[in-house]
């Protein structure tokens, strides 16, 4: 029976990812593609390979169900960040359209993944909404907040919102920074990665006053990011479990305070899965139940 998603905590029992092999398909691709995908540099095949295999390892030691997304040429390097196709909830998945516009052909190749395997999905975005799956973070069960930047806009807000609202008590809009502009990719949960259910790890910098003092209101302790390590992918931390967490090697001041909350620490070299596409752990993944 499926359980579906509304936390960004609780244990992962099923997860979709997409390997490097399937997107990222080989060093000839990725030396035509990277410039094109806005890369900060050119990823190398084999070691994205290596690293992949210790990041995947650290999942399949936490989750039951590891689904991998299939190839396709209707998508490119980014399908390995397979979290932002979709938003999964209690009642099924929500098919977004990126805001990025060489990503969008990755919403049908997802839905018609979900399909094959008999996941609900709840409802797609239509016209000119867009969103991406970073700009939505559960804080619980029953409260979404939703980033307003350059890669989600009013017309998926409303969409997204009119989907949920038979099953959750509020809808949190936070309005985005300009910050490095719209070529660069600023999501919500850049700035706020959840670790337990009073326990978040944040870069204060770029978050709006309301919305970190809405945090700290809700008994949820915050963990400031340093600047070098916000640059690091510092702020981005994938929950397993409830303080059972994983995290792009390179960020040592963040790890220990990390641990000084009592959490457990995972963590991959990411140089060239994570730093040069610039996406870290919650990216690579989809959880599409946690329990």
């Amino acid at each position: 029976m499926f359980q579906g998603s509304q936390s960004m905590v609780k244990k992962m029992k099923t997860v979709i990812i997409k390997h490097p092999h399937q997107a990222f398909i080989s060093q000839e691709h990725l030396d035509q593609s990277w410039k094109t995908f806005n890369y900060t540099d050119r990823p190398d095949w084999d070691r994205a390979l290596h690293e992949y295999a210790k990041f995947e390892s650290i999942l399949r030691e936490h989750v039951e169900n590891v689904l991998h997304l299939p190839q396709s040429d209707k998508t490119g390097l980014d399908s390995i960040y397979a979290h932002d196709p979709v938003k999964f909830t209690s009642k099924g998945a929500i098919i977004l359209k990126s805001g990025k516009e060489l990503r969008q052909g990755e919403a049908e190749v997802y839905k018609a993944f979900l399909e094959e395997n008999n996941i609900p999905i709840l409802g797609q975005l239509t016209g000119d909404a867009l969103s991406d799956g970073g700009d939505l973070v559960w804080l619980d069960d029953k409260t979404l907040a939703i980033g307003h930047g350059f890669r989600t806009n009013e017309a998926a807000i409303a969409q997204i919102t009119e989907m949920v609202k038979d099953f959750t008590d509020e809808i949190i809009v936070v309005q985005l920074p300009y910050d490095r502009g719209p070529a660069e990719c600023l999501h919500l949960m850049s700035i706020i990665s959840m670790v337990d259910h009073d326990l978040a790890v944040v870069y204060s910098k770029l978050m709006p006053v309301f919305f970190r003092q809405l945090l700290i209101d809700r008994g949820i302790q915050l963990i400031e990011v340093p600047d070098p390590e916000y640059d690091n992918l510092g702020s981005n931390v994938l929950a397993l479990a409830p303080r059972v967490c994983m995290v792009v090697a390179g960020n040592p001041i963040t790890k220990q305070r990390l641990l000084d909350a009592g959490a457990t620490v995972y963590e991959y070299e990411g140089e060239e899965i994570s730093y040069k596409g610039t996406g870290g752990p919650t990216c690579l993944t989809s959880p599409v139940e946690r329990i």
